[in-house]
């Protein structure tokens, strides 16, 4: 069993930056896929980014440039760093894993086992 907390989100500026960090307990992450997934006010969830455990990255075309998605399997530990935010980023946002690999294109398609219970992010004009 895979325990996912969220942190680092809050209320920032529009153009402004955030770090989100996602620590897991109970497993090793280096054997899974980790995602970001984020749900709006009366949207449905969506991917954003994942990096599977073979160093792929994958970007939702609505953050690609801006966020960077990142991994420190020593601290069993992903992030996400949000650049040039946009009001359009509001949302909150999940942490999920799955054991297994991806290639581009295809993490956001994953059928994810854990996930967090979310940590809120607002974008302010």
């Amino acid at each position: 069993q895979v325990q996912l907390v969220e942190s680092g989100g809050g209320l920032v500026e529009a153009g402004g930056s955030l770090r989100l960090s996602c620590t897991a307990s109970g497993r090793t992450l280096s054997s899974h896929t980790m995602a970001w997934f984020r749900q709006a006010p009366g949207k449905g969830r969506e991917f954003v980014a994942a990096t599977s455990r073979s160093g792929t990255l994958d970007y939702a075309d609505s953050v690609r440039g801006r966020f960077t998605i990142s991994r420190d399997n020593a601290k069993n530990t992903v992030y996400l760093q949000m650049n040039s935010l946009k009001l359009e980023d509001t949302a909150v946002y999940y942490c999920a894993a799955v054991q297994g690999t991806c290639i581009t294109n295809t993490c956001r398609g994953l059928r994810y086992d854990y996930w967090g219970q979310g940590t809120q992010v607002t974008v302010s004009s």
